[in-house]
């Protein structure tokens, strides 16, 4: 190798080692790890059912409708629109990074990506199909029947690999390289001096008892309303509905605060539509904390600059429907 060469590696390693060095460690935040890829054909299939609005009784409403990947994942309503108009019971949590979480849902009811998928199709309120339906439609298609051939090595579709597929595609759906990212592999002048405020109050506050780990959320179970109860006309009532325990009354998954300010409404039932006012709510409610508008505007600069890298979707081209496939009325009976 020449001497120029050698020169310039030697420069690299010494930025790179330096570069080591000043990355924040010891921190109850780490960075979004990038997904594991795994068979792109697979990849590629979920992301057409995750588009495809004919695994809905109506033929109108897909999982991107009320996860909305030009929108941080989600629909900016309070509640979500289903089938028939109806207006659902919760918010509609995001799909991006929500294979970080423990379990699927504000009350954990699916315990993976998998789980969720199947969900919504077969939910009266939302999709308002069945499995047997969504089976029986895809299976008249014959480019799914081809694609589901190639991934699964059977013609047969049956509901598992429908939501494996789906699974696999939402997996791939994280936001790596937020500023807030960036500055804990350390570039000091990713954030602002501002936003580090925010989040060094974030810290001494107790929010990070909560909202940890590289999703900041999603790994626990929590009470609305520790210090003050959380006044609401939402029916929701949380982890009780699983566990039938009252002690978990009013508990909820913790939500991700990544793409945070992308996600608005805020909270369960989608009440609170700015970062201002729902800092002051869990700074309330959950720690006793009356924060001065200077401290609110810091935490709010810290949430900003969890919004990483979107995911860059090129929209799929779906398969064509057959003459066999049942025609859906729109929003009918």
């Amino acid at each position: 190798m020449t001497q120029p060469k050698l020169r310039i590696l030697g420069i690299a390693l010494v930025m790179g080692f330096a570069s080591a060095l000043h990355a924040q460690t010891n921190e109850p935040i780490e960075p979004i790890p990038l997904p594991e890829i795994g068979d792109p054909a697979k990849i590629e299939l979920g992301k057409k059912l995750f588009f495809d609005p004919r695994l809905s009784k109506s033929g109108f409403i897909s999982c991107n409708s009320c996860h909305n990947l030009s929108t941080g994942g989600s629909d900016n309503l309070a509640t979500s629109i289903g089938d028939k108009w109806q207006q659902g019971p919760i918010n509609s949590p995001t799909v991006l990074n929500s294979s970080l979480n423990l379990a699927q849902f504000w009350d954990g009811r699916a315990g993976n990506l998998r789980e969720q998928a199947g969900g919504p199709i077969a939910n009266p309120m939302e999709m308002a199909f069945t499995h047997e339906l969504a089976v029986e439609l895809l299976a008249s298609i014959p480019q799914y029947v081809e694609e589901f051939d190639a991934v699964y090595k059977t013609p047969e579709i049956n509901i598992e690999n429908v939501t494996d597929a789906v699974a696999a595609f939402e997996e791939t759906l994280v936001t790596p390289d937020a500023p807030f990212d960036l500055w804990l592999k350390g570039d000091p002048k990713a954030i602002s001096p501002m936003a580090l405020d925010g989040y060094k109050l974030f810290k001494t506050s107790g929010c990070v008892a909560c909202h940890n780990g590289p999703n900041l959320g999603g790994r626990s179970y929590q009470k609305m309303g520790v210090i003050e109860a959380y006044k609401t006309d939402n029916p929701a009532e949380g982890r009780v509905a699983v566990t039938g325990q009252d002690a978990d009354r009013f508990t909820f998954k913790v939500p991700t605060l990544r793409n945070v300010e992308l996600t608005y409404p805020y909270f369960h039932d989608g009440a609170v539509n700015t970062l201002t006012e729902a800092v002051d709510i869990m700074g309330r409610l959950q720690l006793g904390r009356h924060y001065t508008p200077e401290e609110n505007a810091q935490i709010v600069a810290f949430l900003k600059s969890l919004t990483g890298k979107q995911p860059e979707i090129v929209l799929p081209i779906l398969p064509p429907s057959s003459d066999l496939t049942p025609r859906p009325t729109p929003f009918g009976p």
